[in-house]
This record gives C-alpha cells, structure tokens and sequence, in this order.
C-alpha cells in the first residue's frame, strides 16, 4: 500500500500564502533540491485547481528552458500521473493529467491500496480535506522565516491530529524541514 503525503511550504505562522494569495516570501533556492529528491519515490500527485495552475508552469516548457535546478523536478513532474480536483477547469494544459469533479475518500482509498507508488497530496484545501477523512499518512512542512500575519493557512483550523516526529533539516538560509507521521489515520 502506498502512503499519501503531504508536502508544503509554510510561514513560521502556518501560512502557504498571504492575505493578498502570494507565496513569493518562499525561500526556494536550497530548498528546491531537497523537495524533488523527497518527491522521487511519487509517481501520482492530486491537486486542487489553484495549485495546478500554478504547477502547470513545469509541464508547459521545454526543459531546456529552466533553470538548472528546475530540470530534474520539470522532468519527473512530467511523467508523473496528475490528478486535478475541480468543478471549473474545462480540461488539462499538461501531459498525464486528469480532471476530477469530486473528491472522492473512498475512490483515494482504493488509488492508495492499489499504487505501487507514494502519492502527493498538494494544495492546503485538498489535504485538509484529505486529512480529515484520515488518508493522509505523511506531512513534510518547510517552514520560512517570515511571518505574514493572514492568509491561506496550512492546515484547517478545526483540524486536530497528533503527529510523530521523524526527522528535522535547517538549511543555511533559516528554513527548517519538519518531516511528520500522522497518527491515527485509516487505510
């Protein structure tokens, strides 16, 4: 059985995005690497519109046209399988997507028993949804040294799980990985 994880980019106050929806305060340059290295093992990634819009960006150009540090996450993000969750998107700009209306526990269920492969979970509205229903397994946060005052949290504020501690990493320019197993959750 495969696990569900969730992997995001926070404010030291739990925020992925401010109250105007910018993340640009997401220090990334020593991070970048570290996150295609984590998502190696992920072959399926479900997303909610927004954050495929915003990821859409690694499977529009040629690779040639990254940065270099971009060229291995652009290159395993496009053989991925994508998953979108959305009642507006009208159809897919990237290659191996997919359009879902509804998010569906049980339909997860079974893509988690039956993949052979982790599966990631990205965008704050869709995981909550997803940790609420005890499907995600694993939460990874990268937490920037900024605080933003408002804006889209990274967790739901009615939201209570107890987490295990597996790993911690600081990186020399203030942002730290927290790596966590979420405890209590159902195949």
């Amino acid at each position: 059985m495969s696990k569900l994880v969730y992997i995001n980019s926070t404010s030291l106050d739990g925020y992925v995005e401010d109250e105007t929806g910018a993340f640009d305060w997401v220090i990334s340059d020593q991070v970048h690497a570290f996150i295609t290295e984590l998502l190696q093992p992920i072959r399926t990634y479900l997303y909610g519109r927004r954050l495929y819009e915003t990821m859409a960006y690694f499977g529009t150009a040629a690779i040639e046209g990254y940065l270099p540090e971009h060229r291995d996450f652009a290159r395993m993000w496009q053989k991925a399988e994508k998953i979108v969750f959305s009642r507006t998107l009208s159809g897919a700009t990237t290659r191996n997507t997919r359009i879902e209306r509804d998010f569906d526990i049980e339909t997860i269920r079974k893509l988690k028993r039956d993949s052979e492969h982790d599966i990631n979970i990205g965008g704050a509205e869709l995981a909550g949804l997803a940790i609420e229903a005890d499907l995600v397994d694993e939460c990874h946060l990268f937490l920037n040294p900024v605080i933003v005052g408002s804006g889209k949290p990274a967790f739901r504020a009615t939201l209570r799980r107890n987490l295990e501690l597996l790993e911690t990493r600081r990186f020399d320019t203030g942002v730290v990985h927290v790596h966590y197993r979420i405890l209590g959750g159902t195949p």
